[in-house]
């Protein structure tokens, strides 16, 4: 039976682990953790497939099929953090002169990341929101090499419309790169929408418990591959070994936690909006949200994202979200625990006040990702600190 005629959640078990998990393995069920740095060869002339871990690593190799296993894709590599992915994909495929186009509320790191390579590199970036698919076309210029987007972005929790901007993006030659962090390949899959690459922070919700730090890349194109895997390697921008049976191990429980945290968010959120304390919530499951009916249609399910924005300003968050006592105040999200934080004092703050501004990023908002802990234990902890402002 071949891995494709089998459902995710067997997938996400079995691909790239099992019995015959390496020639010469002792038949392990579970990928063994291949530490060696480096590996013997019997003839100088014959170094056989593995020769050192910087490129070729069995556990890794184990993760990054599951990796292009789940996200439908042909090819998956494995990276050291989300931007170290994310700054492959740019040293690879651009040059001094290209132009990118962006969505406008992306996160922190990915344009900290494209203004670095504005001022070192000469590339120009274009940040428009990409709600709209005529902000991305109306954009573009002769020297336009890539669209980046974010859906759901991060913080505010928009959506846009991966195969009407991928239709577009094509039609003018261009790639499209889609990072799927916040949903993960078991609610959404951008390369069936049309996406060219889609990015991952593994650190997030296909690890799951806050103790990894690593990227991924999902393509079907062997032409571009070639070109990230070769800069993967000379760059060395790898996971561990560790890490990678980490990863494989907690994507293990993905479809059930995704479910999980989908379900607590949408009752954190229904309680959110209606809320007296609540000036806006900020969730793709509500009917509210703008565009709640493209995520229907693009993905199978909303994910665990929140952001909110409180009655007041910034003294209003910061006592707020002082005042809690579950939720922990922590940048990353994705996790088994909810994880709580103020994206202008914390992930968003290596950007300007004006940009921030633009993007509509206000002192008043706060970002939440729901872990998988009872949702009337969750919505309790809101509830008292919301009487401490």
């Amino acid at each position: 039976m071949s891995h494709k005629d089998l459902s995710f959640d067997t997938r996400a078990i079995h691909v790239g682990e099992g019995a015959e998990f390496l020639e010469g393995s002792k038949n392990e069920v579970v990928a063994p953790i291949y530490l060696s740095s480096t590996y013997a060869r019997k003839e100088v002339k014959n170094p056989g497939f593995y020769q050192y871990s910087r490129s070729q690593n069995p556990t890794r190799f184990a993760l990054e099929e599951r990796y292009a296993s789940l996200e439908g894709t042909t090819y998956g590599l494995g990276f050291a953090s989300g931007l170290a992915a994310e700054a492959t994909i740019l040293f690879a495929l651009l040059k001094p002169g290209d132009h990118v186009i962006g969505f406008d509320d992306l996160y922190g790191g990915t344009k900290r990341l494209f203004h670095q390579w504005e001022e070192k590199y000469g590339i120009t970036v274009s940040l428009v929101d990409a709600a709209v698919p005529k902000n991305v076309e109306d954009a573009i210029l002769p020297q336009t090499k890539l669209i980046w987007l974010e859906s759901p972005s991060n913080p505010l929790l928009k959506v846009c419309d991966i195969k009407a901007i991928a239709n577009i993006a094509h039609k003018h030659q261009l790639l499209v790169i889609v990072d799927n962090t916040f949903l993960s390949p078991y609610f959404q899959k951008p390369a069936a929408l049309g996406a060219d690459i889609v990015v991952h922070s593994i650190t997030k919700y296909i690890a799951g418990h806050s103790d990894v730090i690593g990227g991924a890349i999902m393509l079907n194109d062997k032409s571009l591959y070639d070109k990230i895997k070769f800069c993967q390697n000379s760059l060395g921008v790898v996971p561990s070994p560790f890490d990678c049976y980490l990863v494989l191990r907690g994507l293990k429980t993905l479809s059930m936690r995704m479910e999980k945290h989908q379900s607590n968010a949408l009752a954190v959120a229904t309680y959110l909006e209606n809320h007296p304390k609540v000036a806006r919530v900020y969730f793709p499951g509500l009917k509210s949200h703008p565009q709640y009916e493209i995520g229907l249609r693009q993905a199978s399910g909303f994910g665990g994202m929140i952001s909110f924005e409180v009655v007041g300003g910034e003294k209003e968050a910061v006592q707020f979200l002082e005042s809690l006592k579950l939720f922990t105040l922590a940048e990353s999200l994705g996790g088994v625990e909810s994880l709580i934080e103020h994206p202008a004092l914390m992930t968003h703050s290596s950007i300007t006040a004006k940009e921030r501004e633009l993007a509509g990023i206000k002192d008043s908002l706060i970002r939440v990702s729901i872990g998988v802990e009872d949702q009337k234990d969750l919505i309790a902890d809101l509830e008292q600190a919301f009487g401490m402002i």
